[in-house]
């Protein structure tokens, strides 16, 4: 109920439309910004799937940026969307946001958008990762934790940082929405 109360504080304030249940929060109404603190819109994504990730610079899943651009790369013409969720909850990302965005773009040539840093667990969660956790019912665990949302924001499942990006287990979910 404490997560409810706030959710629902946290609604009024970014001006959402939450009911009761946490879990049918619209997740593409939720602002978001990227790193370079621009508004980036998720209801264009409304019927592709999105592959959410939180991230970190100085991690030993790190190298899985990799796969993640590879997939966002080889799919997005077909309608994956691959978003990262930088964070220093596991005291592993200290940077800025200019200091991450350099990194990811220098080290792995990253170009799937990044959002600002920002926490994605525990009370100072962001808004987005507050209505993930409600959805599936588990927080990231560790750093390059992932969450799959499929078309219209349903079903939303939740993988471990030991399952890699490009996964059967992921890409069997993916694949019947690729156009």
């Amino acid at each position: 109920m404490k997560f409810l109360t706030r959710l629902l504080c946290l609604s009024s304030i970014f001006g959402l439309s939450i009911t009761a249940q946490a879990a049918d929060v619209d997740l593409y109404t939720i602002p978001l910004t990227t790193l370079q603190g621009q508004p980036f819109d998720l209801a264009p994504y409304r019927g592709k799937p999105i592959l959410v990730v939180n991230t970190a610079s100085k991690c030993g899943f790190t190298p899985q940026f990799e796969a993640l651009e590879g997939m966002y790369k080889k799919y997005k013409d077909k309608g994956l969307l691959v978003i990262g969720f930088p964070s220093n909850d596991f005291k592993q990302d200290p940077g800025s946001n200019k200091e991450i965005g350099d990194f990811c773009r220098l080290t792995y040539k990253v170009e799937f958008p990044m959002m600002s840093k920002s926490s994605v667990r525990g009370d100072k969660a962001n808004p987005f990762y507050q209505a993930l956790i409600a959805k599936t019912g588990t927080s990231p665990k560790w750093n390059f934790y992932k969450y799959l949302i499929l078309p219209g924001g349903k079903q939303v499942y939740a993988y471990s940082s030991l399952t890699k990006p490009d996964s059967d287990e992921i890409l069997e979910k993916i694949k019947p929405f690729l156009q």
